[in-house]
């Protein structure tokens, strides 16, 4: 893949994952009110949106090794909010299609994400 082929990919990547982001926030307004609903619905709220932030910071990485160890941190925030969805739906708060989208959607973009980074090394 040439210079400007990555810049797209790492680009469409980015837009991907904001779409994500914004998908955890229409899932967060949907959960109940619950005390354990509650808990979960802050935690997948804050990995769901970190996963967001932390790619984009990685993009503004000033070196290669910045942007591995930036990359990094964004796999293992997309991978605690595959836990938390994984969580929501076993425990029954909510299996809404929008919350087996968003797990299978999280899936995809670990993979995603964890193939970039080792395609760093």
């Amino acid at each position: 893949m040439d210079s400007n082929s990555w810049i797209e990919y790492k680009i469409q990547v980015r837009e991907r994952i904001k779409v994500f982001a914004l998908n955890i926030l229409e899932l967060s307004s949907s959960l109940p009110t619950s005390e354990r609903a509650r808990i979960l619905n802050r935690q997948i709220t804050r990995s769901g949106t970190s996963t967001y932030s932390n790619y984009r910071a990685a993009l503004r990485a000033r070196s290669k090794a910045e942007f591995f160890a930036k990359l990094s941190v964004t796999v293992e925030e997309a991978d605690e909010t595959e836990m938390w969805l994984d969580l929501i739906i076993d425990s029954k708060i909510s299996v809404s299609e929008l919350a087996i989208q968003l797990h299978a959607e999280s899936v995809e973009i670990i993979k995603i994400l964890a193939t970039m980074r080792k395609r760093l090394k």
